[in-house]
């Protein structure tokens, strides 16, 4: 296969011309095109998309062997040391018997790598999508011990920043509701963590069914020979109602 890489990136015209930059955008895709058909939990899509991301994994190298910087073994290798290091428990004498354990461990281990972390929240990628950065955020924070003693006082502070977002839509302060309200998400996030449901993956599957059941909604509508616009609220609540006793998940 990496012989078949490297004959397309020679002779292909498009392939030739590629560089770091002009796929970045496409690697991203490739990534959420991954993470779309693990939500599908669709096992031939899962296979495919992990072919498109290795594929570009095995091109970002090559450019870079191109250039005399690096090869795909030096990335191997890298790997191959921090996982090692990362991993005293396994390769050393460090004792780590629970996940949480070796969560607490890890941010240790990364504050000592070299080249690594200089805090604890320094190796977070600053353009992570909002949700996604909120529960590494958190869940970096808590590795340190920055966490409820008991993970149900967590709705105390839940019930709290919603009462101020509230009270600030009340006044009629956009600003500061718009604030109160990124609070009442970061703590429904950290609620999800603690209590291990990943808010990104929740709200994605919510999506996915809101969507299923609006185009159903939708779909039902033009058979009548309507748009949603001419249905009352009630012609289109019953029609929802159908579409959760189709896919109610």
């Amino acid at each position: 296969m990496l012989n078949n890489i490297r004959k397309i990136r020679r002779e292909c015209p498009w392939d030739a011309a590629q560089t770091p930059e002009s796929i970045r955008p496409l690697s991203i895709e490739e990534v959420y095109e991954l993470s779309d058909a693990i939500i599908k939990n669709s096992t031939p899509d899962i296979k495919k998309e992990l072919g498109d991301v290795l594929l570009h994994i095995i091109l970002y190298a090559l450019m870079a062997e191109e250039k005399g910087q690096f090869n795909l073994k030096d990335v191997f290798d890298a790997l191959n040391d921090k996982l090692v290091f990362r991993h005293p428990h396994i390769f050393g004498d460090y004792k780590a018997t629970t996940p949480e354990e070796v969560s607490k461990m890890w941010e240790a281990v990364k504050l000592k790598e070299k080249g690594g972390n200089k805090t604890i929240l320094g190796g977070i990628p600053s353009a992570l999508p909002s949700i996604i950065k909120a529960y590494r955020v958190s869940d970096k924070a808590a590795s340190s011990g920055f966490d409820w003693n008991d993970r149900h006082d967590v709705w105390a502070k839940v019930k709290e920043e919603i009462a101020e977002f509230e009270a600030e839509v009340d006044n009629m302060s956009q600003e500061k509701a718009e604030a109160e309200f990124g609070d009442v998400l970061f703590a429904m996030i950290n609620a999800g963590r603690l209590f291990d449901v990943n808010a990104d993956t929740a709200l994605e599957r919510t999506n996915q069914k809101f969507i299923f059941r609006f185009n159903y909604l939708e779909q039902k509508a033009k058979e009548q020979g309507k748009t949603l616009k001419q249905m009352t609220l009630e012609e289109m609540e019953a029609l929802w109602q159908e579409a959760k006793t189709i896919h109610n998940s």
